[in-house]
């Protein structure tokens, strides 16, 4: 299998986001971002579940050209994220002279993408990195379109910068590893794009649950290509999110406070899976979709194994208004609105800034009950 999407930047190609089986291109597919300088210094930075499966194959695959390659873990969780782990990287980096010709592997996901990136968008002033995710959600989503980021006292992704990868690499089997629950979170921004972009992938979602979660290849082939679709040409026609990037947001200013406020417990996916439903039926509230459709909806992240309403052992740990009062916390208000993506119809979202606390506290209210 060898597939092949070229992200543009104002209209010219920005980087190649490749879908492979193994991991036999990959030095060569980065020796050719870095312009054929084999005395570039490499450093991969994984975390420690994902580190002990892949950096020795991954680490042995680029010193065949890159003569110098060293390794830097952290411990996995969202709960690393952080400015001092950041503050970590940067010491080895230095101590190991690595100048503005050197080069970040982001081996992960999203979490080390993220913070991979960050620091590759701030280490002297900005040095390349290439994407190697290796779960389906960091796959389809946080491996594409250049939001770096860490989390700030318990406030997701509030310090980062925008800084695009030189390359994504994706190695599908490394999905095969992946436990039920992590491959399902990832689903949770798949079944998004259908809703928010394409119907017609809604609906293929929808009737091949079973292919999808065995991991047949050509039902995930299509799913990971189709998700990278999607997701780059918005990125390409609004990369810095001043526009229609924000659709991508569908189910998570919701999520993202469930997130928070259950202390991580729920994996990202599983919080926009709620969000999602939480937004949809916002959506049905206002006219805007039929109550059928809803229904659809949470049939699709049922099939998937994600949860449609907050489940019993989170629902305690909060209140409807601590969910309302965390969504105004997060980096997408514009003023004191919050900025709210709800769809028009399954397949097509858009930008909902007049929603009042009542009816937001209505749509939390309902995945909470």
């Amino acid at each position: 299998m060898s597939q092949q999407l070229t992200i543009t930047a104002d209209g010219k190609p920005c980087y190649d986001i490749l879908l492979r089986n193994d991991w036999a291109e990959l030095a060569e597919r980065v020796l050719a971002v870095s312009g054929g300088r084999r005395e570039r210094k490499i450093c991969i930075v994984s975390d420690s579940n994902v580190s002990p499966l892949y950096i020795r194959e991954v680490r042995e695959a680029l010193i065949s050209a890159f003569p110098t390659v060293t390794t830097f873990e952290f411990p996995a969780g969202e709960a690393s994220k952080t400015l001092k782990n950041v503050e970590r990287l940067y010491t080895v980096l230095i101590e190991s002279h690595f100048d503005r010709t050197d080069l970040l592997i982001a081996l992960g996901g999203g979490v080390v993408g993220d913070l991979t990136g960050y620091t590759a968008a701030t280490y002297l002033r900005g040095i390349d990195f290439v994407q190697v995710p290796t779960t389906l959600l960091s796959q389809v989503d946080s491996s594409i379109g250049g939001k770096t980021g860490v989390d700030f006292s318990h406030y997701k992704n509030m310090v980062g910068a925008f800084h695009m990868p030189s390359l994504v690499y994706m190695n599908l089997t490394t999905l095969k590893t992946l436990p039920d629950r992590q491959f399902a979170s990832g689903m949770g921004e798949v079944i998004k794009h259908g809703l928010i972009s394409d119907r017609s992938y809604f609906d293929f979602l929808m009737t091949n649950a079973e292919s999808v979660l065995s991991q047949k290849p050509s039902a995930i082939e299509r799913t990971v290509h189709t998700s990278c679709e999607i997701k780059g040409a918005v990125v390409e026609e609004d990369p810095t999110e001043k526009g229609i990037r924000a659709h991508l947001n569908f189910g998570h200013t919701i999520g993202h406070a469930i997130e928070k406020l259950s202390d991580f417990i729920l994996f990202h996916g599983e919080c926009v899976a709620i969000g999602s439903v939480a937004a949809s039926y916002l959506s049905m509230h206002k006219g805007l979709i039929p109550a059928d459709d809803l229904s659809a909806i949470e049939e699709a992240f049922r099939a998937y194994k994600l949860p449609v309403r907050v489940p019993d052992y989170v629902r305690e740990l909060f209140t409807a208004e601590d969910v309302l009062a965390a969504t105004k916390s997060d980096k997408k208000m514009i003023g004191s609105h919050i900025k709210f993506i709800l769809l028009k119809e399954v397949g097509t979202a858009y930008i909902e800034t007049g929603l009042t606390d009542e009816e937001i506290l209505q749509g939390i209210q309902y995945v909470l009950s």
